[in-house]
């Protein structure tokens, strides 16, 4: 018996291992893409680093502003996520924890509004935007995301689990306010879904090309997918190795909101074992 589960666990791991290595493969081959010439990577598939690494980021640096780009990526991806998080995790303990008159249509209108794509109403968007003299400004790519009904969604799902209306109601009885409640006790609570949504709100603010692409003209204005397309003009461009700039960031922030993840459920799970 004992035999069979540590040959099981053998099994899993070098299946688990195995799994690793082919997920994390292609940012090995786009870092190491990124030492290459661009007549190296033209000339076919290598995994040995090369010799220009330097030399690609002074080529990229010289004729793209990609530092300004990545900074305004950041500042919009950063404030996005932010804002997009809280208000999402604001609206979701409403509609897990007060009772009101059409509160299950309300809910029902707010999922059906992921139904809808962003693309149909660009047009308007930019018209909008127009009006409002708000192109080439970073307002209408951050203030709009802040309504993420996927976000209010998974947050409110995971607080009916995770949060108990009785630990709420003793927040009342001892005089708590209700912004207070929301930002001593349902806020803690709710971190492993809001770390977990804030991966994907991240990455999709990052990568959000087509709207950037639409509203923002001015080069010093342009976020990273932006210049990164810029980059891409032809096939056999002199900074190719310049496109893997991109996604050296995603890992980063993976990581970060994963340890958070992480913590916040060892958390929670600590004081439900308290109090049992």
């Amino acid at each position: 018996m004992f035999k069979k589960i540590k040959w099981k666990r053998v099994i899993m791991y070098f299946l688990l291992i195995l799994l690793v290595i082919v997920c994390f493969f292609p940012f090995y081959v786009m870092i190491i893409n990124a030492t290459r010439s661009n007549t190296e990577i033209v000339k076919g598939f290598g995994i040995v680093p090369g010799n220009f690494l330097i030399e690609n980021y002074k080529s990229m640096v010289a004729k793209y502003d990609v530092i300004g780009s990545f900074c305004n990526s950041v500042f919009v991806a950063v404030f996005a996520t932010g804002l997009s998080l809280y208000f999402s995790a604001f609206t979701a303990f409403g509609f897990f924890n007060y009772q009101f008159k059409g509160k299950n249509i309300l809910f029902i209108i707010l999922l059906a509004t992921m139904m809808i794509p962003s693309q149909v109403s660009i047009i308007g968007f930019y018209e909008l935007n127009r009006k409002l003299k708000l192109l080439n400004s970073f307002v209408p790519l951050i203030i709009p995301g802040i309504a993420s009904a996927g976000s209010v969604f998974f947050i409110r799902q995971y607080t009916e689990s995770a949060l108990s209306t009785s630990l709420l109601e003793a927040a009342r009885i001892d005089g708590c306010g209700e912004f207070k409640i929301f930002h001593k006790i349902a806020l803690p609570i709710m971190m492993p879904s809001i770390a977990t949504m804030g991966i994907f709100s991240f990455v999709g603010n990052w990568n959000n090309y087509i709207t950037p692409l639409i509203l923002l003209n001015k080069p010093e204005k342009f976020t990273l997918p932006l210049a990164i397309a810029s980059l891409a003009g032809t096939t056999y461009k002199p900074d190719l190795g310049g496109l893997y700039f991109d996604c050296t960031n995603h890992g980063g922030i993976f990581l970060l909101l994963q340890l958070h993840y992480w913590w916040a459920v060892n958390r929670s799970s600590k004081r439900i074992n308290k109090k049992i």
